[in-house]
């Protein structure tokens, strides 16, 4: 690793990692139309472009299990929104005779359920807008389900290890066993997911009570509006999803090249179109993955990162520590977002002295639950507060805070006292 210290541009790698990082913290750069996905990517270029990776370094430097694991399961989640299935199950939900309240428990349940197959923003793309609808039909005001979907759905895909992108990081690149996460995640989840039934379920019952006529939709949002119900679709989607599960649950054979398999005999389809399934992957999620790793490893060859591990263990700081992992997961998930996050806290989480199983299974619960604390902590919250703007309800900060903030701190306090 010193090799890489002793190159005439080494003073590159830390100064793109700080400039790819503070990005990150900030949503972009300064007086740049950049996104986090812009900076991820610029910065590997210019590692690239500097001279400090050559392409085929740079290549080699990217988790291709984790890259192959989260575009299949979006082709996955992409045909099952084709499908009207998403929709269909809202709608079938809006339409049940109960109470609000107990409405309001059916929403958070299938929310998390679906959230933990299924990508979790895929879910919430979906579901938004026609929760949005069913609410006002049924003279509810939408804000505490539209919270209650972002909620459970960033709570949800904590169960499993294909829940969300940053948990299919962990889950490939420690190597965790997907049924063992799961037995240890599920008490948690479902704690915090009746916390957050407790937190919403006396805001259930009120009356929306709309300022004016409703908003006219655009041509955008026209377009936008889910596909009726396709059963065959739905249900060739539904059973490659519970083969794979099967297939996780009972077999060591790899999930990247198993949900692989499965996403291409979803491609192979008279029905729909592969552009049409293409059009829904996420390829900026894909791209910034792909420019993290470039950047991270970059920086774990100059040593610098190794270094600075061994000079906190000499001062008496033990980052792997369970409870020193929770708080640093917890503070970078809310300062530079979950996924860049879990990408600096991986090297530390191999080296934990309880195991690599304990010290994933915390990183993995503790960042998919700090995403709840605030609008831009996930992506499910931002989608769900779109939606809603498109509609012409307004979340603010201050509303979301109002669930945010005391679901995240008894879910993370529910993870911290539970036994891993």
């Amino acid at each position: 690793m010193s090799a890489a210290l002793d190159h005439p541009h080494a003073a590159l790698v830390p100064a793109v990692f700080g400039v790819v990082y503070l990005g990150m913290m900030l949503g972009g750069l300064p007086r740049l139309h950049l996104d986090r996905t812009g900076v991820a990517l610029l910065g590997a270029i210019a590692l690239v472009g500097g001279g400090v990776m050559t392409p085929e370094q740079a290549a080699l430097s990217i988790h291709l299990p984790t890259i192959l694991l989260l575009f299949s399961f979006m082709v996955i989640s992409a045909q099952m929104r084709l499908g009207g299935f998403y929709a269909a199950v809202t709608r079938r939900i809006a339409a049940l005779a109960v109470s609000p309240r107990a409405l309001m428990a059916v929403v958070i349940a299938v929310a998390a359920a679906l959230s933990a197959v299924f990508t979790n923003d895929i879910v919430c793309l979906a579901m938004a807008p026609v929760l949005v609808d069913a609410c006002l039909r049924r003279r509810l005001d939408p804000v505490p389900w539209l919270l209650a979907l972002a909620c459970a759905s960033n709570i949800g895909s904590a169960a499993t290890l294909i829940g969300n992108p940053q948990n299919m990081l962990i889950g490939e690149v420690l190597k965790l066993p997907f049924a063992a996460y799961s037995l240890h995640a599920l008490a948690p989840v479902a704690l915090s997911l009746l916390l957050l039934w407790s937190v919403l379920a006396r805001s259930a019952s009120r009356e929306a009570v709309p300022p004016g006529p409703p908003p006219v939709p655009s041509a955008a949002d026209a377009a936008d509006e889910e596909p009726p119900l396709d059963r065959w679709q739905t249900a060739k989607g539904l059973a490659v999803a519970l083969l794979l599960m099967a297939v996780f649950l009972a077999t060591d054979w790899p999930r990247d090249v198993a949900a692989l398999v499965g996403a291409g005999v979803l491609l192979l389809s008279q029905r729909f179109h592969s552009s049409r399934v293409m059009s829904l992957v996420d390829w900026e999620l894909l791209v910034l993955f792909i420019g993290l790793f470039i950047v991270n490893h970059a920086l774990e060859r100059t040593g610098l990162t190794a270094q600075a591990l061994q000079w906190l263990q000499v001062h008496g700081v033990q980052p792997a520590d369970r409870g020193m992992l929770f708080g640093l997961t917890l503070l970078l998930s809310n300062l530079v977002s979950n996924v860049p996050a879990v990408m600096l806290l991986l090297p530390v989480a191999q080296g934990a002295p309880e195991g690599a199983g304990a010290a994933g299974a915390t990183l993995a619960l503790v960042s998919t639950l700090a995403g709840n604390l605030l609008i831009v902590g996930s992506i499910a919250n931002i989608i769900v507060v779109d939606a809603a703007r498109k509609r012409g309800i307004t979340i603010d900060w201050l509303r979301h805070a109002r669930t945010g903030v005391p679901v995240t701190i008894g879910s993370l306090a529910i993870v911290g006292l539970w036994p891993l």
